[in-house]
């Protein structure tokens, strides 16, 4: 293992009288307000965070645009990249987000709805300024021809791409989708389990491996961290070349620098 893993916080926002807030739920729902996300942004970058991703977890489901203000804010502020998603669907979405200072943008539900999309956006924005986030729900119906199956605890499942905010199915096999994108030119994954999402019960390792082993792009792990050693196993066990959380990172239990240490003692290399 020779190349540098990263440690990305994920800030999910929503809008509200404040102008946009940090928010932490449990499988996309039950929010509990974490606070201002500049502030927050400023003090991982202070605890050494390799990049930052803001999502604007509400934004495909009510139909509006992302945080400009947000973005804008942030990039005074910070130095180190930040991706910035959610309801983000026109090449004009794309340019105003990029153009507010966003490194990348991370394209999700139009890019299932609209795969050529995301293409148009590679091409006219190049390949490291866009992002598939994926999100994937097991599905224990496992009549559906061609989807790659798994088996868990006795219980057989594959993994179905879901969007809106994880609340509709797209009948879509994730790995399948996940091979697409690359094909499609994007720089990178971000693949989120809503099963896991805010459990604190650790990354779906078998998801997480099964793509990032199916794609030769960057997988970023997502979606139920609670410990530094689920971190630890996004990447041993889950192949993937960054490891993401929220909560642990919002509430204080942990911070940047010591899931890097961890990572560190278990022989894996950090960005430093």
């Amino acid at each position: 293992m020779s190349k540098e893993k990263r440690v990305i916080p994920c800030l999910d926002l929503l809008l509200d009288e404040k102008g946009g807030r940090v928010v932490k739920g449990i499988e996309f729902e039950e929010l509990i307000d974490a606070g201002d996300p500049v502030a927050f942004a400023k003090k991982y970058e202070a605890q050494g965070a390799d990049a930052l991703v803001f999502l604007d977890i509400t934004a495909s489901v009510q139909g509006r645009e992302t945080l400009l203000d947000v973005i804008e804010r942030a990039s005074k502020e910070i130095s180190i990249p930040f991706t910035i998603g959610g309801g983000i669907s026109t090449m004009d979405h794309i340019q105003r987000m990029l153009d507010a200072g966003a490194s990348k943008v991370s394209i999700n539900t139009a890019g299932v709805k609209d795969p050529d999309f995301v293409a148009k956006a590679v091409e006219k924005y190049g390949s490291e300024k866009i992002v598939i986030a994926i999100d994937c729900k097991r599905n224990p119906d496992i009549s559906v021809a061609g989807v790659h199956i798994f088996e868990e605890d006795g219980e057989k499942f594959w993994y179905e791409v879901v969007i809106m905010g994880g609340n509709e199915g797209t009948g879509m096999d994730v790995v399948d989708w996940a091979q697409e994108v690359e094909n499609l030119g994007v720089c990178e994954i971000l693949l989120t389990s809503k099963d896991r999402d805010g459990t604190q019960d650790g990354y779906d390792l078998p998801a997480t491996r099964a793509v990032a082993e199916a794609v030769s792009i960057p997988v970023i792990a997502s979606g139920g961290v609670g410990t530094i050693d689920h971190m630890v196993e996004g990447i041993l066990e889950g192949d993937a070349d960054a490891v993401l959380a929220a909560s642990i990172f919002h509430f204080d239990k942990y911070t940047v620098s010591d899931v890097k240490e961890e990572l560190k003692k278990h022989g894996i290399p950090v960005c430093e």
